[in-house]
């Protein structure tokens, strides 16, 4: 078969990626604009397609059998261009990723190494245990509210519990009974969770149904000292009820690592938003690098190979994702 690697992203898996195969293919690397008309008519050729792009204006392939999506979301699919018989699968692998980068980021609010660190190496000992005003908070005292309660969220519900906090969650579905939470609320009461939680974390993807979900209402609710999380998609969070909260200091602050703009070819380092979130002071912005680790990359590749092997051998797929 030709599979074809489209894009940037596509093409980090293609180190090591034929040794996971169980028979010998074709692999294609193409960039991200199909520019050239070489690479349309390749891409054109293809049998399995591993990108996070498909637009309207790019080849269809008659030949495809299998579109694949090298992590969870698929809001860069239109799902109408997938040719009807090819199967559209995604592959997840970037839980433990995700909660690292999220408990990493919440410690840094109570445990203030690098200012100490600083200080310290200029003599400055503010933070000298017996002081008063040296005096930390701890993460362990905290309630952190889950939306969504998937892949993602279950490993951040572990990794908090691991540290003494209380869970709170709220899901489309009831979850079964688990001791990873304390308690859940519907979706319908979303504005409650975010008034019972110190953080809310949306790990949730973008879909028509999750567009806006925590709007002004629920960011409303919070608690004055509140801190939102975004490892979700970024229009799941209100962009403009977002800044206004922030720029107004109606709540406490923001950890933001998916956005509302990318880049693109016209504009490769664009602000990730149309609100300047880059002149708040108590907002931490990363650029969706969250879930982004060797271990991420190695269980994707693997996951993906072996969509690829069942493929070949006729057996059914792993992730296939419905498309009506």
């Amino acid at each position: 078969m030709k599979i074809v690697f489209h894009g940037q992203n596509a093409c980090s898996f293609v180190p090591g990626f034929a040794g996971l195969l169980s028979e010998t293919h074709d692999i294609i690397q193409l960039p991200d604009s199909l520019v050239a008309e070489a690479d349309r008519q390749a891409y054109a050729a293809a049998d399995v397609i591993i990108g996070v792009q498909l637009t309207a204006d790019m080849p269809v392939p008659s030949t495809l059998k299998l579109y694949q999506l090298p992590g969870a979301g698929y809001d860069g699919i239109d799902l109408a261009q997938v040719p009807e018989g090819a199967a559209l699968c995604n592959c997840f692998g970037h839980d433990a990723a995700i909660a690292e980068y999220v408990m990493a980021a919440l410690l840094l609010r109570h445990v203030p190494l690098a200012d100490a660190d600083q200080r310290l190496r200029k003599g400055d000992w503010a933070y000298r245990s017996g002081g008063v005003d040296a005096l930390r908070t701890e993460l362990g005292d905290q309630t952190i509210g889950l939306i969504g309660f998937g892949h993602i969220g279950k490993t951040v519900a572990a990794r908090a519990r691991a540290f003494g906090m209380k869970v709170i969650v709220t899901n489309r579905s009831t979850p079964q009974e688990t001791d990873l939470f304390d308690r859940h609320y519907p979706l319908s009461a979303l504005a409650d969770l975010a008034g019972a939680a110190d953080v809310i974390v949306n790990t949730l993807p973008f879909t028509p149904q999750t567009a806006g979900l925590v709007d002004a209402a629920v960011i409303g609710a919070m608690k004055p000292e509140g801190v939102i999380v975004n490892v979700g998609r970024g229009p799941v969070i209100d962009e403009k009820a977002l800044y206004d909260a922030l720029s107004e200091k109606r709540i406490g602050g923001a950890i933001i690592d998916t956005w509302y703009v990318y880049p693109d070819g016209s504009n490769p380092n664009p602000h990730p938003s149309v609100y300047p979130f880059h002149e708040l002071d108590n907002v931490v912005m990363t650029p969706h690098m969250s879930g982004w680790t060797h271990g991420t990359v190695n269980r994707r590749r693997v996951a993906m190979a072996e969509n690829i092997n069942r493929l070949a051998a006729g057996k059914p797929l792993a992730n296939t994702i419905r498309r009506g």
